[in-house]
């Protein structure tokens, strides 16, 4: 796969840091897939999260796995910092001319279904999740897909 990742630039906002851990082309769904993985760390550079953008168009991606995946370290969570991380690689996901973008989550997850409101995601869908893919073997059986126009 001919791909070419760019160089994310600084991404802050206000003691929320993004830190490019690695790109990679991950290849744990069923599709291959750029992927730029960050921490979230504060301002003295304590670990608060992760957040990844998946570069691509595959059904798999924009049905169950999203363009964004993140995760705030449980005492970090309630303060926004899933939803500024999202802001913060907006300018990233334009430059690979992914709108719109597709964030998802289980429909339980009120945490994540909240943060795509304050983005701006438009819910589309609950889908249900077949059997046959990585996200039903991950335990999921249902998915809200949610999008982002950029």
């Amino acid at each position: 796969m001919d791909f070419v990742f760019c160089e994310p630039g600084v991404l802050v906002d206000g003691e929320l840091r993004l830190l490019l851990a690695e790109t990679l082309l991950d290849a744990s769904g069923e599709e291959v897939l750029p992927t730029y993985r960050f921490r979230m760390v504060n301002a003295t550079g304590v670990d608060m999260g992760f957040i990844n953008l998946r570069i691509g168009r595959g059904e798999n991606l924009v049905l169950y796995r999203g363009h964004i995946g993140y995760g705030v370290d449980p005492e970090y969570r309630g303060r926004g910092y899933a939803a500024r991380a999202c802001r913060l690689l907006l300018p990233l996901a334009s430059r690979h001319s992914l709108s719109p973008l597709w964030i998802t989550c289980d429909p339980d997850n009120i945490a994540s279904r909240k943060t795509c409101e304050h983005l701006g995601a438009c819910l589309v869908e609950i889908i249900t999740v077949p059997v046959e893919t990585e996200a039903y073997r991950a335990g999921a059986r249902q998915k809200c897909r949610y999008r982002l126009e950029l």
